[in-house]
C-alpha cells in the first residue's frame, strides 16, 4: 500500500493507456480521486511488443497524475491480457496433515501448490491459481474447507497463465517509465471485479471485455469462475477492417468508427452519406450502411468466436444472467442488442460499482479494468495471511489471488 492510503491501478492497452488513483478511507467505499486516459504505443493485441514505445507513453500517463495529486507513485497494480493468456483446470490431492483430521490454512496451502504443479512449457508462467472447489474425503463441493474433518483433501482450481516475455515486457515497460509493478492481474477478471454483483456470479454470467486488441472472457457460476479466455480479435481489427475497406488512413478509419459505427446495418437506412473531408479525410463520400456492414461482420466474428467458447464448457445459452459487456467496444451503439441476438443470453452494459469519488470520471464500461484493479488488490489485501504463498513473475514476486470471501455466501 502506497504512503497516504492511495491505492495506483494501470492498464496499459492496444490504443491507450487508463491509470486511476483510489484513496483509502475508514469505513467508507474506495474512493477515486484521479482518473487519467492517455494514448498508447509500443502495444499490438494488447501485449507490450516494443518496450521502449510502452515505457514512453506510459512515463507520460504517469507524469499527468503525479502532477494531479502532487506526489510521486511508487508502484502500481497493472493489468495484462492479450492472446498469450491462456487457462486450464488443474487438481491437487493431499493428505490432512493434523492427527484429528481437522482441515488447516497450511493444508490448503499445500493443495493449492500441488495444484499448481502442472507441466507448463518453460516460457509460460502463472498469474493466478484459483479454486473452484474443494473436496473432503470424496464430498465435493466446498467452497472453504477449513475447520472441516477428513483424511483427504483435493482441490479443483482454474490456473491461469501467460507468456514470460509479454509478462517481462510490460514489467520492464513500467520500469522504463520510471515506476514498479506491484502485482499483475489478468485484465478480464480484474474488470469482472468491478461490474458483477455477488448475484450475477451465483446464478451464472459472462463478462466479456472488448477491448482493443483482443476479446476477454471470464464465465463465473456459484461464485466461481469457471472458465476464462482471450480471443485474438478486438476492436482496432474493426479499425483495421475500416481502413482496408474503404482505403483510408488508420486514424481517420478510427475517427469513423467512433462516430458513424454502429454493432449491426439493419437499422442504418441506404440513403445515409458520410463526408469524409469533415473528418480530416479527402473530398470523399461513403455509404454509412457500408460502414456499418464492414463492422458488423467482424462484431459477428467475434460473438460466433464467444459461442464456441461457451459450447466447450457447456454454457452456450445456459447462463442465466446474461452477458455484461466491459471494454471501449461495449460503447458501440446496438452491441446490446446484437449480443442478445447473437448469444440468446439477456446483455447489459457494465459499469465500475463498489467506488465513490469522480465516479463521472470513471462511470465508463472502459474504466472497469483499471477500477478492477484497485478492488482486486483490496480484497487481496484483506486476504492478508490467508491461503496466501507468492510465487516469482519475472523478477517481481507476487500473491496468488485468492477468491475465498466471494466464495463465501
Amino acid at each position: 500500500m502506497a504512503k497516504g492510503n492511495y491505492i495506483f491501478g494501470l492498464d496499459v492497452g492496444t490504443s491507450n493507456i487508463k491509470s486511476v488513483v483510489g484513496e483509502i478511507l475508514p469505513n467508507l467505499p474506495l474512493q477515486i480521486i484521479s482518473a487519467n486516459i492517455s494514448p498508447s504505443s509500443g502495444v499490438r493485441r494488447d501485449q507490450v511488443f516494443d518496450i521502449e514505445d510502452a515505457a514512453e507513453s506510459i512515463q507520460k500517463n504517469i507524469e499527468e497524475v503525479e502532477e494531479k495529486i502532487g506526489e510521486k507513485i511508487p508502484g502500481f497494480i497493472c493489468s495484462i491480457g492479450g492472446p498469450h493468456i491462456k487457462s486450464i483446470v488443474s487438481r491437487g490431492v493431499v493428505a490432512v496433515s493434523r492427527a484429528n483430521g481437522e482441515v488447516s490454512d497450511e493444508d490448503i496451502d499445500r493443495v493449492i501448490k500441488a495444484a499448481e504443479a502442472v507441466s507448463l512449457p518453460s516460457n509460460k508462467e502463472i498469474i493466478h491459481t484459483i479454486p473452484r472447489e474443494f473436496v473432503v474425503d470424496k464430498e465435493r463441493g466446498i467452497k472453504d474447507p477449513r475447520g472441516m474433518h477428513g483424511v483427504r483433501l483435493e482441490v479443483e482450481c482454474n490456473v491461469i497463465f501467460g507468456s514470460s516475455v509479454y509478462i517481462n515486457n510490460l514489467i520492464k515497460a513500467v520500469e522504463g517509465s520510471g515506476s514498479t509493478v506491484e502485482n499483475l492481474v489478468f485484465s478480464t477478471l480484474a474488470g469482472a471485479t468491478a461490474v458483477l454483483s455477488k448475484r450475477q456470479k451465483e446464478l451464472g454470467v459472462l463478462v466479456l471485455d472488448l477491448s482493443g486488441g483482443s476479446t476477454g472472457m471470464c464465465v463465473f457460476e456459484e461464485q466461481t469462475l469457471l472458465s476464462s479466455s482471450v480471443l485474438p480479435v478486438g476492436a482496432s481489427h474493426i479499425t483495421n477492417d475500416i481502413a482496408i475497406a474503404f482505403q483510408l488512413p488508420i486514424d481517420i478509419a478510427e475517427k469513423l468508427k467512433i462516430k458513424y459505427g454502429a454493432a449491426e446495418s439493419k437499422n442504418i437506412l441506404n440513403k445515409e452519406k458520410i463526408q469524409l473531408k469533415e473528418l480530416g479525410g479527402e473530398e470523399r463520400v461513403i455509404s454509412r450502411k457500408k460502414l456499418v456492414e464492414v463492422i458488423e461482420a467482424r462484431n459477428l466474428e467475434i460473438l460466433e468466436l464467444v459461442n464456441k467458447e461457451l459450447r466447450k464448457i457447456g454454457r452456450e445459452k445456459l447462463l442465466p444472467a446474461g452477458v455484461v459487456l466491459i471494454g471501449g467496444g461495449a460503447k458501440m451503439p446496438g452491441m446490446e442488442e446484437l449480443v442478445k441476438a447473437k448469444l440468446h443470453l439477456p446483455c447489459q452494459i457494465g459499469f465500475p460499482k463498489e467506488v465513490e469519488g469522480i465516479v463521472d470520471k470513471i462511470d465508463d464500461p472502459s474504466f472497469a479494468t483499471v477500477v478492477g484493479l484497485l478492488l482486486w488488490q483490496l480484497k487481496e489485501e484483506r486476504e492478508e495471511g490467508r491461503f496466501q504463498r507468492k510465487f516469482q513473475i519475472g523478477k517481481k514476486l507476487s500473491k496468488i489471488k485468492k477468491w475465498f470471501e466471494e466464495l463465501l455466501p
